[in-house]
């Protein structure tokens, strides 16, 4: 998928919605990315199966929602594999107040916190990086959504999306399980 084609968190939340499927777009977008940087394979397509769990008891996603999970999963993969690092949370737009954008960054790394532990319930052994950023992101799951609309409260959250973002870029280049390239076999002339 080209990044024209990359979906935006308005986008994803009016799928959720119009389907009467009560969820989160960036807590959906979380979760997947909690996987992808605790080493999910790629070649899986179990997600999706943890997604209808946790979205619809095992009811079955509509059609719509399982084509947003299959959309919003290729595209982190697309995004976080990219050298040039655009790999992007999916939060509201700066134009929403910071309130509801606070709170989707709370979703978000909640959904993350999710996924991740989804996908490492063996391993116990971490590097202190990763060690920091999953109790940061304890902690940043749990702000308070009572937030002052002001310049200080702004750059406070562009900072922690900030991190938030390069934190999950490093549990994945530290646990992360990149797809098999097809071209892996070199052909002698």
């Amino acid at each position: 998928m080209a990044d024209s084609t990359t979906l935006d968190f308005s986008s994803a939340q009016a799928i959720l919605t119009t389907e009467s499927v009560e969820a989160h777009a960036s807590e959906i977008h979380g979760v997947l990315t909690g996987l992808i940087a605790a080493g999910f394979v790629f070649e899986s397509s179990d997600y999706i199966a943890m997604v209808n769990d946790m979205l619809n008891n095992a009811e079955g996603l509509p059609s719509n929602v399982k084509s947003l999970v299959k959309d919003l999963y290729s595209d982190i993969w697309q995004q976080i594999l990219d050298e040039s690092y655009s790999f992007q949370l999916m939060l509201p737009d700066d134009d929403d107040s910071i309130i509801e954008r606070g709170h989707a960054l709370g979703q978000w790394v909640q959904g993350f916190n999710l996924g991740f532990g989804l996908q490492q319930t063996k391993n116990t052994t971490f590097s202190d990086d990763v060690k920091e950023v999953l109790t940061d992101f304890g902690e940043i799951a749990n702000l308070s959504d009572e937030m002052e609309e002001n310049e200080a409260t702004e750059q406070a959250y562009f900072e922690i999306a900030e991190y938030v973002r390069i934190s999950a870029l490093l549990c994945f280049t530290e646990l992360g399980v990149p797809p098999v390239s097809q071209d892996k076999e070199a052909t002698l002339h």
